[in-house]
C-alpha cells in the first residue's frame, strides 16, 4: 500500500492530532482558512500524488459549515490524485433524518451520503452511527465502529456496585442490553412517548420504567445526547422509582442550546462521553468525564492501511 497521509479540518482537530500521535506520524499539512465572505480556503500543502488519504471530519455543528469542508477536502485529495480516500466521520450529521416518516420530509441522511460518494470519497469509517442502516446509504465500502470497548473499558476499570444498566428507550434496548453483558449488571428500559406535534421531537413524556431499580446504581446509556431533555427526564423517571444513583454514558455529547445547564441541574452524578465531538470548555466541570475514541479510530485507520480486518475493533 501507498503512504498513509492523514489530514484533518476544523470541525475536531486534536482528536485527529491524537490519531496522528498514536501512529507516530505527522498530521498532514494544509491550508484551512476561510475568505473573508466565509467560503472554505482549503489546499493540500504536500504531495499525495498515489497516497492512501485519510480526511478525519466530524459532521457536528455548525453541521453545514463542517460537511461543506469535508466535501472540499475530498475533491481537493481526489484531484491530486490521492490512491484512495477514506474519510473519518467520528459524528454523522443528519442522521436522525434516516427515514420518512412524515409527510413530505427529506431523508438527509441519504443525501449526505451521496455528497460523500459524489464528492469523491472511496471508503467511510464512521462511529456509533444514530441508525445502523445508514451504512446502507453509502454505495462505498463502510465500517462501522462503536465506542462500547472505550466505554466499557472504563465502568470496568472503574467498577459500580450494585449496578443496572438502563435504556432510555426501545430503540437502545440493544445497546444498554450489551453493555449489561459486559458488565455483568442488571437490565431495565425507561419506555416513553415523544411529541411529534414538537418543532424536532426534542422532548419527550416519560411514561414508566421496566425493572428493578429501587436502591440501584443506575447508568443510562444512550448513543448521543443533544438538548439533553430527554435524558434529563429519564434521570427523574429513575430517581422517582428509587434509584440511589444515577450515571450516564453517551458517545457523541452534542448538548445543543442549554443541554450542559440542563445535566447540571439534573439528577445525574456523572456524565461520561467520548471526544468524537470537540471538548467544550463548559464540560471541563466535575460533573463530566471525556474518554478518548483516538487509539480505536488509530487502530481501525492502520487496519484499513494494512488492508487487514477491522472487526477485531469490534465488541
Amino acid at each position: 500500500m501507498n503512504s498513509l497521509q492523514i489530514f484533518s479540518g476544523n470541525a475536531n482537530r486534536p482528536l485527529a492530532e491524537e490519531i496522528c500521535q498514536y501512529l507516530g506520524i505527522p498530521l498532514g499539512r494544509a491550508n484551512t482558512t476561510r475568505f473573508p465572505d466565509g467560503e472554505f480556503n482549503f489546499q493540500i500543502l504536500e504531495n499525495v500524488r498515489g497516497s492512501d488519504v485519510f480526511i478525519v471530519q466530524s459532521t457536528c455543528p455548525p453541521v453545514d459549515e463542517h460537511l461543506m469542508e469535508l466535501l472540499i477536502m475530498i475533491d481537493a485529495c481526489r484531484r491530486s490524485s490521492a490512491d484512495r480516500i477514506t474519510v473519518v466521520i467520528p459524528y454523522y450529521g443528519y442522521a436522525r433524518g434516516d427515514k420518512k416518516d412524515r409527510p413530505r420530509i427529506p431523508i438527509s441522511a441519504k443525501l449526505v451520503a451521496n455528497l460523500i460518494t459524489t464528492a469523491g470519497a472511496n471508503r467511510v469509517l464512521a462511529i456509533d452511527l444514530h441508525a445502523p442502516q445508514i451504512q446502507g446509504f453509502f454505495d462505498i465500502p463502510v465500517d462501522h465502529l462503536f465506542a462500547a470497548p472505550v466505554m466499557i473499558d472504563y465502568f470496568t476499570t472503574n467498577p459500580i456496585d450494585n449496578l443496572v444498566v438502563v435504556a432510555p428507550d426501545l430503540g437502545g434496548a440493544e445497546r444498554a442490553r450489551a453493555y449489561a453483558k459486559r458488565l455483568n449488571a442488571d437490565f431495565a428500559i425507561v419506555d416513553k412517548r415523544r411529541d411529534k406535534s414538537q418543532p424536532g421531537h426534542s422532548e419527550a413524556e416519560v411514561m414508566n420504567v421496566v425493572g428493578n431499580v429501587e436502591g440501584r446504581c443506575a447508568l443510562i446509556v444512550d448513543d448521543m445526547v443533544d438538548t439533553a431533555g430527554t435524558l434529563t427526564k429519564v434521570a427523574e423517571a429513575l430517581r422517582d422509582n428509587g434509584a440511589s444513583r444515577i450515571l450516564t454514558s453517551c458517545v457523541h455529547g452534542v448538548f445543543s442550546g442549554n443541554a450542559i445547564e440542563r445535566l447540571k441541574n439534573s439528577p445525574l452524578e456523572k456524565v461520561v462521553m467520548t471526544n468524537t465531538l470537540p471538548y467544550r470548555e463548559a464540560c471541563r466541570a466535575p460533573l463530566f468525564e471525556c474518554l478518548s475514541v483516538a487509539p480505536l479510530v488509530a487502530e481501525a485507520v492502520k487496519s484499513i492501511h494494512e488492508e487487514s480486518s477491522v472487526s477485531r475493533l469490534f465488541i
